[in-house]
Order: structure tokens, then sequence, then C-alpha cells
């Protein structure tokens, strides 16, 4: 099949206001002094997924609702100068956006705008063919209305992924995400049980590679019912902000998996990206490019970096010191 993009990204579109806080959680005081400044920039979950593939050199084009407004005005303004083709469908509630809260760790705590949408909110059937007809594969985040657009890009016949972020194992809004999807990202933040919620949604899903990242401890990676700790990567200078990290793994492991690398080289990739995501300031929007991805890669193989992997088992804890995932 022909197709003129590589991924298609559905939703996430927005901009942040960035303020650097003292700590997380930040005490109460009746004014606090904030150095570097407030700062907004264009770039949420679906803008950082767009940037990083563009980034990796994969052809993507990003589908999601825009206000008429100076934040849709900031969004649109990215894409076009990242080369990023973008279909911005009307939203009269205005453009998605959000308070991050950046501790001097780099942990980042998120305050966002629920308004910015509605629930009759949907994007056109007409449109979500067209594109997914062009398409090797779709992105698919987790904001409204991007669970109706689901059927129409299975029906489509191409591959889906998804990341439910911090989501906690129960909260049914994560389901339709998790069980469409053939790759599914999710963070460990929330999780009780990593290891079980990953393997109910590939028993209960189509999923066929489920990642859960799990910060400085690197993540776990369930393919083919073996699971996999893949140790975290030394970022290349000091971490100054979490946010978007996520969005780059999930954005190099894309990249090797429709280049056809094993699943442990993707996750390989994940962890590079996302530890350079790591390093990049709140107010950019930076991302790791194809030559630098590979050449950190092959840095890595020569070093031998370990990887172990684990047959199946109902739980799995990773040990801080030894970075090892231990049977229980």
């Amino acid at each position: 099949m022909t197709t003129d993009t590589d991924v298609l990204v559905l939703g996430g579109a927005g901009v942040d206001t960035i303020v650097h806080v003292p700590g997380l959680p930040l005490p109460f005081a009746d004014s606090y002094m904030i150095r570097p400044g407030i700062e907004t920039r264009p770039g949420q979950s679906g803008d950082f997924a767009a940037l990083g593939l563009t980034a990796l050199g994969l052809r993507t084009h990003h589908l999601d609702m825009l206000g008429d407004d100076h934040e849709g005005d900031l969004v649109r303004a990215l894409h076009h100068d990242r080369g990023i083709a973008l279909t911005a469908i009307p939203q009269p509630a205005g453009t998605k956006r959000a308070v991050n809260l950046v501790g001097p760790d780099g942990r980042r705590l998120s305050l966002y705008d629920a308004t910015r949408s509605q629930e009759s909110d949907r994007l056109p059937e007409t449109t979500v063919r067209e594109l997914a007809a062009a398409s090797r594969h779709a992105h698919v985040v987790i904001t409204h209305p991007c669970a109706h657009a689901l059927p129409l890009l299975r029906e489509a016949g191409i591959t889906l992924s998804t990341d439910l972020h911090d989501w906690d194992g129960v909260n049914p809004y994560h389901e339709p995400f998790a069980l469409a999807a053939d790759l599914v990202f999710l963070s460990t933040t929330a999780l009780a049980d990593p290891v079980r919620t990953m393997r109910e949604i590939a028993e209960r899903g189509r999923a066929r590679i489920v990642v859960a990242t799990a910060g400085a401890e690197g993540a776990y990676l369930l393919a083919d019912d073996v699971l996999t700790h893949v140790p975290a990567v030394a970022p290349p200078a000091p971490v100054v902000d979490s946010n978007g990290a996520g969005d780059a793994f999930a954005s190099a492991f894309l990249f090797g998996w429709l280049d056809g690398e094993d699943p442990r080289r993707c996750a390989r990739y994940g962890a590079i990206a996302g530890a350079h995501a790591c390093t990049v300031p709140s107010t950019r929007t930076d991302s790791i490019g194809r030559d630098e991805l590979l050449a950190r890669a092959a840095e890595l193989d020569g070093a031998a970096v370990q990887v172990m992997s684990v047959s199946r088992s109902p739980v799995a804890d990773v040990d801080s010191q030894s970075g090892r995932v231990q049977i229980t």
C-alpha cells in the first residue's frame, strides 16, 4: 500500500504555561518569587509525539481540534515552523491548555484545563478515514474526542499505538484506548502492580507489545509474552525537566518498530530519547534527531549494556540498586 504518511497522530495539541517552583509538592505561601520566569509555549502530548517522530525522519500528520485563539495560533505556528502537517478542526471551547509546575529536579505537576472540550466534540469521520487511508500507523493520544475515532482507525486496517500516561489500571476512561491499540505505552507511576496491569492489557485487548516506563528505574517491556527490564540510559546533560519524556520514548520506539527492529531494540531507542528529553528546558520543544539517536545506540551497544529478560511471572519488582527485575 502506498502511503503519504508514516504516522498519523490524533489528539494532544495544546499549550502549556511553565512555572518553575522551588519544590514539589509546593508548600503553601502567599507568594513566591519565580526564577526563571513564567513562560507559555506550544506543545502538549500529541505535539511532542509529532515533533519527535518528525525529528527522527518519519512523515507525520497531526489531527486535532484547535480554537480560534492565541493558543491555537501558537500550535499552528509550531507545526508550520517544524514542517509538520496539521489538520485543525475548529474547537469552539478553545485550544487545550495547562499550567505545569516544574521542580528543581525536573519533576512536573500538570494542572490541566478540563473546560477546553465538550462531550459532543468529534473528529469528522470523513477526515479520519481519509488521513488513515494515507497512513501506515496511527498514534492516538487519550484526549477527548479521540476514543470515538478508534473504530474508524481499526476499520482502516492500520496499526495503532497509544500512551495511557499515569493510568491507575482502573479508570474506565482509558480502557477503549488500552484495548484497541497494538502497542500500548504507560507509566508505572500510579500502578499498584505494573506487570499485572501490562498482562491484563495484552490478554484483554489487541496489544502485541506493552511498555511501562518507570523513570530512572528504566522500563518494562512485554512482547510475545516475555517480560524484559530495559535499564535507564544516563542523560547526556543535567536533567532539567521530565515533561515530554514519555512522548519522546514512544516516538523513538515507534521509529524502530516501523523499521522492523526487535522490540528490545525499540525500547533501547525509547530509553535514549526519553533521557535526552529530560535535558531539554521546559520552555523549549526540541527532540532528538535520527543521527544522534543511532549514534547513542551504537555507543551503548559497544558498552554492552545488559538487558535481562524474564520469563512469564504474575508479579515483578525492580530493585532500585541493581536495576534487576525481582520475581515474587
